[in-house]
């Protein structure tokens, strides 16, 4: 059985994820989705027709149900216990609330851990976890897929033609728990994936260097997982990036496994939640395999700065959209107030929800949903915020969910609409796993500092930005970032250079095209696969130590500092920007900028502090034709086009009132007319319709 409204296009693409988005949003009357996690089954069924009538109240049109409810649903190996399970997906059908319904593999329940406990994962060290938490299995475990294949298929058969049923949601948050296992059976499967990688054990040799340290294998069943070594040596760094490629791999393979089961018995599109910038997941590569993209996402309250949160919330959202080509996609997970697994959880503040979960939609996403519906009151999430908290509906959390749900319900208009782009910031998954292994120049040198760094300097300064793999459409970007590109592979490396060929501008930052897809040093001096490109060759670098700062000198006389890293650039065919004051590279470029084709490359060999950045790419982008909005700080605005309107999301995040510089509309949220320069008040948001003239 398919589905003709997402069969026609190859899943993966815009034309496919906007066909399932499409799909679901006429499920839903044309509304954005608005809902929850619901777990019924944490309650007494009394207490569900309350649940549905408050969700009514609140606005609530879709809710995730069954994902962590294997141990209900098969209490015993192929005994299947199905009826509280029809009793609810009825009820919230008879109240018009639509369902994502799970296949509940995201967590084995004890009995099956305890009767197969060669499922069970194996860390880096050999030690075998035991059950008790979730997700404590191992992806490649034979076992484990057999009984949530045969689950999947008992659930699919008995659902897939209820009316209540408008979307699949295959596990939860895969591998955030067990991104990688080392037992024995991982090992069987790691060398078949390298033998379907390299087909010959002289190319993986080659591949991986084992001339060195003597480590040169003759026959496959010598390979293992990269355990922890004897005496903390350092593991062969390119037997770590394929065993990070073959894990990712591996979860994605449980994820097709599952998500066919679905697709061979119903119509309705298959998702699985996305966790926003995930290290053990190559998300480039898992969008491949999706009807739509949905995403989790978490204020991050420690360690990201001032500010820090707001700008990793819009960040997360610029990649998914990113990840759907464009297309709308779905927030899957976010939370009313606090979290209850960091270190230490400060409640939203009031308007804060709101603001949040309108920048999610100015991102791109057509429908905001929460972990969960009704706050928990056992087990380790019992401190999460939800839809319904422990007070009840009598408090401001209440309040402002309910206002939350008519915001939603009054932006049904922007349901399909889209943001786009000329900005992009070229991300990669390998190169990412690359650049933060062992044994390397210097440990602050991580891509997702500069990738942060960089983004947020475009957000600040009103720019929105777009992610975009290497190897992937570069032409609709006139300006291409690439902050931390270690390993870069000839194919990718030439699309960045063919940016510059049709009149577009790269950027490119330190410690980048060092290595190939092999983590081979590509030899000849740095940055090997953009010496080229950018007309400089590095003979070596000299990170700097913590602390430690340089100065430069632009051609104007003007100085400024850098951090983390120095390198001897000589410029082959490229002017100088700036050059080194000090440090270990007196006198020699440090920012440089070369014509290339009909468009320009610069290069940035070393981490200008944030002001000196911002400038940087400020001139950047003005050369390049990209527009940089006079805006006042603290004022984020993005526009969705439509196909007969655009919505302008603004959030005002400063401390005073500012004036909007949009000229005319409606604000959807009041359906109060919006006249040139009237302000905004601090906290506040709009979401201003305008239609062409």
């Amino acid at each position: 059985m398919t589905d003709s409204s997402t069969a026609a296009a190859p899943r993966g693409g815009r034309a496919h994820f906007i066909a399932s988005m499409d799909r679901l949003t006429r499920r839903l009357g044309g509304r954005l989705a608005f809902g929850a996690d619901y777990n019924p089954e944490q309650w007494p069924e009394s207490v569900w027709p309350q649940d549905i009538e408050l969700m009514t109240e609140a606005g609530v049109n879709l809710v995730s149900v069954g994902i962590f409810s294997w141990a209900l649903l098969e209490p015993k190996e192929g005994l299947y216990e199905f009826g509280w399970l029809d009793r609810i997906i009825d009820r919230l059908h008879a109240g018009g609330i639509a369902v994502d319904l799970a296949n509940a593999s995201a967590t084995p329940p004890p009995w099956f851990s305890r009767q197969y406990p060669q499922s069970l994962l194996v860390d880096v060290n050999g030690v075998r976890r035991s059950y008790g938490g979730r997700q404590s299995f191992c992806p490649s475990s034979p076992e484990y897929r057999t009984a949530a294949a045969a689950l999947t298929a008992t659930i699919a058969d008995r659902y897939a033609d209820h009316p209540a049923v408008a979307m699949w949601h295959v596990h939860n948050e895969y591998g955030c728990h067990n991104w990688a296992c080392y037992c024995d059976e991982s090992a069987v499967a790691f060398r078949r994936w390298l033998q379907a990688r390299y087909g010959e054990l002289d190319t993986l040799n080659d591949a991986w260097g084992t001339t060195f340290w003597s480590q040169r294998y003759y026959d496959w069943a010598e390979i293992l997982p990269p355990r922890t070594p004897s005496y903390n040596t350092f593991a062969n760094p390119t037997q770590q990036l394929d065993f990070a490629r073959f894990s990712s791999e591996e979860l994605l393979d449980c994820f097709r496994a599952e998500a066919a089961v679905i697709r061979a018995r119903a119509p309705q599109p298959v998702t699985t939640n996305f966790m926003s910038f995930f290290k053990p997941l190559d998300y480039f590569a898992w969008a491949k395999e999706q009807d739509l993209i949905s995403n989790d996402h978490y204020r991050i309250v420690d360690g990201l700065g001032p500010g820090g949160a707001t700008h990793d919330l819009v960040m997360s959202g610029d990649l998914m959209r990113s990840l759907s080509d464009g297309a709308p996609w779905l927030l899957m997970e976010h939370s009313t107030s606090a979290v209850n697994w960091q270190p230490r959880n400060p409640a939203k503040v009031p308007g804060q929800m709101i603001s949040d979960s309108l920048t999610h939609l100015a991102r791109g996403a057509d429908g905001d949903l929460f972990f969960q519906w009704r706050a928990s009151k056992a087990g380790a999430e019992k401190f999460h915020s939800a839809m319904l908290p422990h007070a009840g509906t009598d408090s401001a959390r209440w309040r402002e969910v309910t206002q939350l749900g008519a915001h939603l319900k009054a932006l049904a208009p922007v349901a399909g609409s889209r943001v786009t782009t000329k900005v992009a910031i070229a991300f990669d998954w390998n190169a990412w796993w690359g650049v933060e292994l062992d044994s390397h120049p210097s440990v602050d040198v991580d891509m997702m500092t500069q990738v942060r760094r960089w983004h947020r300097s475009l957000w600040e300064q009103g720019v929105v930005c777009d992610f975009v793999h290497p190897d992937g459409d570069l032409d609709p970007y006139d300006l291409v970032l690439a902050p931390a590109l270690y390993l870069c592979t000839d194919p990718g490396a030439a699309n960045l250079a063919a940016v510059t060929q049709r009149g577009g501008t790269v950027v490119v930052g330190y410690f980048s095209g060092i290595v190939d897809e092999n983590d081979h040093i590509r030899l000849g001096g740095y940055p090997g696969a953009f010496a080229e490109l950018l007309g400089v060759r590095i003979e070596e670098f000299s990170p700097l130590l913590a602390g430690g700062t340089v100065t430069l000198l632009d051609a104007g006389g003007a100085t400024s500092t850098a951090s983390i890293w120095t390198e001897s650039i000589t410029a082959t065919d490229a002017e100088v920007i700036s050059e080194f004051v000090d440090g270990p590279f007196p006198g020699q470029p440090a920012i440089t900028r070369r014509a290339a084709g009909a468009g320009s490359a610069w290069y940035l060999g070393t981490a200008p502090e944030t002001e000196s950045l911002g400038r940087l790419l400020r001139t950047v982008c003005e050369q390049a034709g990209i527009a940089v909005p006079d805006r006042p700080p603290g004022l984020d605005v993005v526009v969705r086009q439509g196909p007969s309107a655009t919505y302008s999301f603004v959030v005002n995040r400063a401390a005073q009132a500012v004036p909007i510089d949009i000229d005319g509309g409606t604000d959807l949220l009041t359906g109060e007319s919006w006249p040139f320069g009237r302000l905004l008040e601090p906290g506040a948001v709009a979401v201003i319709a305008r239609t062409p003239a």
